[in-house]
């Protein structure tokens, strides 16, 4: 353990020099580039496919040994008849001339700058000097998909679709989450669970496209009538949902209904135009796209280009973390670029599939390719179409310190929108008062996973929840939800979305709780029956509820009175009365931070007490009694640094420099065996890409560099920093202030606060 001092920094002398004479005038990132990947060599398939994307649709893209390029194409919405997230197909190009010819000198670069993968192929070919340059990337700003020439070859594209699904066939693999994961229920279910085709669009003579519709509902209208759920909506989400794609290209001919070819020339072009809209007909569909295909060509190619590119330069300017070795008596330890390059590549696959309509799936997001051990189908994934709170989360726990504000809608606009509203519905018709939880598993649209509800109707039980113990009693969604967008709010002062979002959720979570418990003669809440995550099942007083609902109530009940309402205040102040204090025990090493009040019968391998440490930020470096949290992170009875594990992150918060680099380097280097690119992380515990092992690497790289305290304005730099990496720096705090910065051997050289008024809340952590 390194122990910390904290010295406050003011407006003095070089530490808070302007950066612009760190990085030329301008706060721009100029490291991004080297860590582009490069590939020199083809690849065999599938699994050696690159990422790309533009927040809604995303590409793994590969370019095969004869010199085809392949690439699935995956959406945040394409939400099928079985309540899968469905690729949306797969795409070959061909290419006259071809990419791979002998002795080519061939590249495929991810273009991190410019968001788009970059191919060139250069050598003499039957005589001929081959200068062959082709770029595939996702508009920033429209759904279009582009494979473009910038060679001196002239080429010709041939784009062939390829579909798989093309009869009915039953579902080879059932996952835990899938709607019908239990098919021998009589009476209630058919026990075939189709896959149904996808439809070629044929009579057209400029493009060539096909379409998913979803003519079926498999198993949303069995669920919700046994959850007592059928009222709540008026149409279901998966019904008529249609998505899919159109292909055109430069003078393009239709060869087929398969097949568009381009002319040959320097400036050839295919581009694909992708679509989900719901509810439609698969002719409404096709009208639509057309019109939003006419749309948005009707801008010039060059000027849609230029756009996307400011786009991802504006992204990568909003923050940055460049760390590099300075230790020489190592020159060849390159863990520091490990490290960044990790952060570099989860952030930008987080930015290929953050803004769509759905909040990034954990197990895999839209980038999953068939797997080896599996029945080869793109879009299967461990653990099938389920959000599960815990994983989902982690994508986004560290977007608001890398300014990545955008991302973060589309999980807030599930949980505090969409699923708020059944969670306050389904409160009140289970037990009849008013409040909202917020179960740990649920689909897209809000309801528990069939089989874990279990197969007996609502109406006929006396105990409404579910019947899988699993999550029966997990709760600490609902605080952590409301924890998650009052940090958010911290770091965008909104007043619309303190009082229309944050403040509703939080008061009915809080009347859950409320109305659920009674109190004992203290006027405390018995949380029982309750667990501590999926870890402990047999507890009372679970940590990371009271972690979370203590931490709430304290930081609405820090607003200024003139933002909140007066009987606000009076009701946060009963129910923080009320909340069980945090559960310790006594062990050898003395007070540490327990489970639960009560806690047996463990079933995982979770460690619920460090919630306390985060996400809840009650322990950490510059509080009393952190020594309780030292004490549970030294005990802990399951350690690790992959997957969803969150060491990292605890050590990094507790000023444990050595220990968070160690894991964190481990996190950084370990990826899929059986992927090329890099940050494929996974399977772990979920599937690959594994965005809770990314997401975590994020976080945990953040907060040894940068923490900031909930009950103060304090703004902590190298709470956990070690003194062998230096770093060039931006990152965001709370109060819209943006930090831009460079360390040298454990010391900033340079530091620039904007505004400048938040310099004087700087705290400078250092060893002593």
């Amino acid at each position: 353990m390194i122990k910390k001092s904290f010295i406050f920094y003011f407006f003095v002398g070089m530490i808070f020099m302007n950066c612009a004479d760190t990085h030329g005038g301008k706060s721009i990132n100029s490291s991004v580039n080297k860590y582009n990947i490069v590939w020199t060599s083809p690849s065999f398939d599938h699994t050696g496919s690159m990422p790309v994307g533009n927040g809604d649709i995303g590409l793994n893209v590969w370019v095969e040994q004869k010199g085809d390029i392949c690439f699935y194409i995956g959406k945040t919405d394409s939400w099928g008849d079985n309540g899968r997230l469905l690729k949306i197909g797969k795409v070959r190009i061909k290419t006259e001339p071809q990419i791979i010819f002998d002795n080519c000198d061939f590249k495929q670069e991810l273009d991190l700058q410019s968001g788009k993968i970059v191919i060139t192929s250069q050598g003499n070919w039957q005589g001929k000097k081959q200068n062959i340059g082709i770029s595939v990337w996702v508009d920033a700003n429209n759904p279009v998909i582009y494979v473009d020439t910038h060679g001196d070859t002239p080429l010709q594209f041939g784009a062939n679709i390829e579909l798989w699904r093309t009869e009915p066939y039953d579902l080879p693999e059932v996952s835990v989450s899938d709607l019908l994961e239990n098919r021998s229920k009589p009476g209630l279910l058919n026990e075939r669970v189709i896959v149904e085709p996808d439809s070629i669009i044929d009579g057209k003579n400029h493009y060539i496209g096909w379409l998913h519709h979803n003519k079926k509902s498999v198993g949303f209208d069995i669920t919700n009538e046994l959850q007592g759920l059928s009222d709540f909506f008026e149409t279901g989400p998966i019904i008529h949902r249609t998505f899919g794609a159109i292909i055109k290209g430069t003078k393009g001919e239709k060869v087929s209904d398969h097949e568009l070819r381009t002319s040959k020339s320097k400036d050839s072009r295919i581009e694909i135009y992708v679509l989900t809209k719901h509810p439609s007909s698969p002719e409404e569909w096709q009208n639509q796209i057309e019109v939003l295909s006419g749309k948005i060509a009707s801008e010039s190619f060059r000027e849609r280009d230029k756009k996307h590119k400011e786009w991802w330069a504006q992204f990568w300017d909003r923050s940055w973390m460049d760390a590099t070795n300075n230790d020489l008596s190592n020159p060849d330890d390159s863990s520091a670029f490990f490290v960044s390059r990790g952060y570099v590549l989860q952030r930008f696959i987080t930015a290929s599939a953050g803004r769509g309509n759905y909040p990034i799936k954990f197990n895999g997001s839209i980038f999953t390719v068939p797997a080896e051990g599996t029945s080869g189908d793109p879009d299967y994934r461990r653990w099938g179409p389920g959000y599960w709170w815990q994983n989902t989360r982690l994508p986004y726990i560290s977007l608001n310190t890398s300014g990545d504000f955008d991302l973060i809608q589309p999980f807030f606009k599930m949980y505090a929108d969409d699923i708020y509203n059944l969670c306050k519905y389904r409160t009140n018709k289970y037990f009849n008062f008013d409040g909202a939880y917020f179960p740990e598993c649920m689909y897209f649209w809000g309801a528990c996973f069939t089989n874990d509800y279990g197969w007996t109707k609502m109406e006929e039980r006396v105990d409404k929840l579910q019947d899988s113990r699993w999550h029966k009693w997990e709760w600490v969604a609902g605080p952590e939800l409301v924890h998650m967008m009052l940090d958010y709010y911290d770091f965008l002062p909104d007043q619309v979305f303190l009082k229309e979002k944050i403040i509703p959720v939080a008061n009915d979570v809080m009347k859950f709780f409320d109305n659920y418990y009674k109190v004992n003669n203290e006027g405390k809440w018995v949380m029982h029956p309750s667990q501590a995550l999926e870890t402990w099942w047999d507890c009372t007083d679970p940590l990371p509820e009271i972690a979370g609902l203590r931490s709430i109530t304290q930081r609405l009940m820090q607003l200024p009175d003139s933002e909140v309402k007066r009987e606000n205040i009076d009701f946060w102040e009963t129910i923080k009365d009320r909340i069980p204090d945090i559960p310790v025990h006594e062990t050898e090493l003395g007070t540490t931070l327990a489970p639960a009040g009560i806690f047996n019968d463990k079933r995982n391998v979770e460690n619920p007490e460090l919630y306390a440490v985060f996400p809840f930020r009650l322990f950490s470096i510059d509080k009393p009694d952190i020594d309780w949290a030292m004490n549970a992170l030294e005990l802990r009875s399951d350690k690790g640094n992959s997957g969803w594990r969150q060491d990292d992150i605890f050590m990094a918060y507790l000023g444990l420099t050595d220990q968070v680099k160690d894991n964190i380097i481990a996190r950084a280097t370990t990826f899929d065996k059986n992927s090329r690119f890099p940050a494929f992380w996974g399977p772990n515990y979920d599937w690959v890409p594994d965005q809770d092992h990314g997401g975590v690497l994020m976080k945990a790289f953040q907060s040894m560099l940068l923490q900031t305290d909930l009950s103060s304005d304090k703004i902590y730099l190298l709470p956990a920093w070690p003194k062998e990496w230096d770093i060039d720096f931006k990152l965001h705090a709370p109060k819209n202030t943006v930090i831009t910065g460079k360390v040298v051997k454990g010391e900033l050289q340079s530091l620039d606060v904007n505004p400048v008024s938040r310099k004087n809340d700087i705290v400078i952590c250092t060893p002593y």
